[in-house]
């Protein structure tokens, strides 16, 4: 009697195409100041630390703050617990309109030479790139 065997299907990554999963467009960028529009930390402004693109997730100063607890890595050191920012959605936060201070809505122009410019829908000004 032959023995049974089973074969692996293929698994399809991302959606076939070899482009790989569809990666949401961020309104807000490393640098950015926004503004908190849910949650507990609602109404706190801060600078966008760090952008997590595939998980569409943001870190701000100051909000979501969370305690960790740090091990001693050496017998001289002692253990402690460290506060530190965690991320959050990054639909929860609205970005700052450069010329009000108030929160806007972001549009996307591309200009003639391929750059996309970001714009303020509130006030219609170009939102430059903090680096």
């Amino acid at each position: 009697m032959k023995p049974l065997v089973y074969r692996k299907s293929r698994r399809v990554r991302g959606g076939g195409g070899g482009t790989g999963p569809a990666r949401p467009k961020l309104h807000v960028a490393k640098g950015d100041t926004v503004k908190v529009i849910r949650g507990d930390d609602r109404g706190k402004e801060g600078r966008v630390l760090q952008v997590y693109p595939k998980r569409f997730r943001v870190t701000v100063e100051g909000v979501n703050i969370v305690k960790k607890h740090q091990k001693a890595r050496t017998p001289e050191q002692e253990s402690k617990i460290i506060e530190m920012p965690a991320p959050i959605a990054a639909s929860k936060v609205m970005l700052l309109d450069p010329k009000s201070g108030k929160p806007t809505r972001v549009r996307r122009r591309r200009d003639k030479d391929g750059t996309v410019e970001r714009i303020a829908a509130r006030s219609g000004q170009s939102i430059p790139r903090v680096r």
